[in-house]
C-alpha cells in the first residue's frame, strides 16, 4: 500500500502556551486538520503516526507574523491509500 505524509495545523494563544491542557485541545484540533485534508485527498491518516510540533513568535525562527495567534501546532501524519506515495508534508506545505 502506498504511504505518504500530510500536515495539520491549529493556531492559538502564545499567552496560554505552557498550559497542558490548552495545548492538547490545539494538538487534537491539529490531527482533526489532518485528518481531513487526509480524507479530502482520498487516503487515510495511519493510526498513531502523529508527530506534534508547537511554535511560538518568541522562540522560533520561523516567521510567524502572519499567522493568526502567533502560536501554531503542526500535526505531521503518515497516509495511506491510493495516491498516498505522492503526498509530502514539506516545509509549511502540503506538496
Amino acid at each position: 500500500m502506498e504511504t505518504g505524509t500530510l500536515f495539520g495545523w491549529a493556531f492559538g494563544d502564545p499567552a496560554r502556551e505552557n498550559d497542558g491542557g490548552y495545548l492538547s485541545g490545539l494538538e487534537k484540533e491539529a490531527l482533526e486538520n489532518a485528518t481531513e485534508t487526509a480524507k479530502a485527498r482520498g487516503v487515510s491518516v495511519v493510526p498513531g503516526s502523529e508527530v506534534f510540533t508547537s511554535l511560538s513568535a518568541h522562540d522560533s525562527l520561523v516567521e510567524l507574523d502572519n499567522a493568526p495567534g502567533k502560536l501554531v501546532v503542526r500535526c505531521t501524519v503518515h497516509v495511506e491509500g491510493p495516491g498516498a506515495g505522492k503526498l509530502h508534508a514539506e516545509g509549511p506545505m502540503n506538496g
